[in-house]
């Protein structure tokens, strides 16, 4: 073992003593390990800016709600105020673990501390723990769909131009229209929000994500599609991802989680504001060009990465969730000829015009599944994602020329159609 790992196996050790330490990443003690190196000019920008990193790990632990998931997140939540005192959103937080974990005194503590500095998640009610479509005793079997809302999301230009990409806006565009389209999603248009053009900031995203769980009830049917890029924090800590905003900025580690939109604040809308019943979520966050590469190494050390099993299956909690996305997280999604899209928004779009629209969303799947790696193998065009390093150490892509889609889905409800006419 090096020195480097030794040191950061130590810290760990500290944060996480016995059990803890060995599950929770060598990422954590890295980020907690930079508040010493920035300069004192940075010091406090530094130090908030790792603290909201922690804050996002420990609410990427919340999946089922066990108690280790909780005793652990606290952790994270505790190490973050300790790095950045003044952090309202951790303090709120923090006071939801402790009182999950029946800590009433501590939890009343910390719910002050919150009020006092401020915190946005206290001011939106967010709670990991509050699921938005339980399930119901003895419920097999969901009413008809009274109404269908879709944000339709295809960022293409970046805060660094070198980043942006080709056919995103095209292909939000296009699955947008058939969404609309009578013969086949049968969406009211006015029901529909695409955003296609020009810049798609953190802010805005937030916004649409607001409205539509402001306006989805119950028995409603929602689609959420996303196309741009994403990263996970590092190979040891996978289960994080971010979606890179228009406005995010990859200069170094902590203007990008300071800056880019954690895939946990995508999941946790979800899953606890979110009440309709049927909700499917369409992820193509795998994109790059071969341009980026050099710049996003040297800055990040990060590849773009679809999101891990483990961010699937947090989304997936609760009645009615399927999260389908374009590639498996050593992939990359391909784009450009004979098809005017990327090849899975392609794929995505002839599944849905099968059936006049009425196939069920794992039928949409197996279909894309089928049809995607055969034309990437065939064609073997130039990537949307490039991996920053191969098996080999090399920069260069992957020599493994496929795309896998991956479907996750809850275990009732899931058998979702797009295509449903309104009760």
């Amino acid at each position: 073992m090096s020195r480097e790992e030794n040191n950061r196996l130590m810290i760990v050790t500290t944060i996480f003593p016995g059990r803890r330490a060995r599950r929770i990443s060598f990422a954590a003690a890295f980020f907690a390990a930079l508040v010493f190196l920035v300069s004192p000019a940075r010091a406090q920008d530094g130090r908030c800016g790792v603290a909201r990193d922690f804050m996002v790990q420990a609410l990427e632990q919340i999946k089922t709600g066990a108690t280790p998931e909780v005793e652990d997140g606290l952790q994270l939540l505790k190490h973050s105020i300790e790095v950045c005192a003044s952090f309202g959103n951790a303090w709120y937080y923090r006071s939801l673990f402790e009182q999950k974990l029946g800590q009433s005194a501590k939890a009343k503590y910390s719910l002050s501390k919150a009020q006092l500095f401020g915190s946005d998640a206290m001011t939106d009610g967010a709670n990991p723990f509050v699921l938005a479509a339980p399930e119901k005793p003895s419920e097999t079997k969901l009413p008809p769909v009274r109404q269908k809302w879709a944000l339709v999301v295809g960022i293409a230009q970046f805060h660094d131009p070198r980043l942006n990409l080709r056919y995103t806006g095209k292909d939000a565009n296009d699955f947008g229209s058939v969404l609309i389209d009578p013969s086949f999603g049968r969406f009211p248009p006015s029901n529909i929000h695409v955003l296609n053009e020009g810049q798609v900031t953190t802010r805005k995203l937030k916004e649409e994500l607001n409205w539509i769980a402001r306006m989805a009830q119950e028995d409603d049917l929602v689609v959420i599609f996303l196309a741009s890029h994403g990263t996970s924090r590092s190979d040891d800590n996978a289960d994080v991802n971010y979606i890179v905003t228009s406005d995010t900025d990859l200069q170094s580690q902590d203007s990008l989680f300071a800056t880019a939109m954690p895939m946990v604040e995508l999941s946790d809308i979800v899953r606890t504001r979110i009440k309709a019943r049927r909700t499917a979520i369409i992820l193509d966050t795998c994109h790059s060009g071969a341009a980026t590469t050099q710049l996003k190494e040297r800055a990040t050390g990060l590849a773009d990465s679809a999101p891990s099993t483990a961010a699937l299956d947090r989304i997936r909690q609760g009645v009615g969730r399927a999260i389908l996305t374009s590639s498996q997280e050593d992939q990359v999604s391909y784009e450009g000829p004979p098809f005017q899209n990327g090849y899975f928004t392609h794929f995505l779009m002839e599944a849905l015009r099968r059936n006049q629209g009425m196939d069920t969303i794992e039928q949409v799947y197996a279909y894309v599944k089928d049809a995607l790696p055969k034309a990437v193998a065939a064609q073997k065009q130039t990537a949307r994602g490039v991996r920053l390093k191969n098996d080999a150490g090399s920069s260069a892509p992957s020599s493994q020329t496929t795309q896998i889609p991956v479907l996750s889905s809850s275990d009732l409800g899931a058998g979702i159609v797009i295509g449903a006419p309104i009760s």
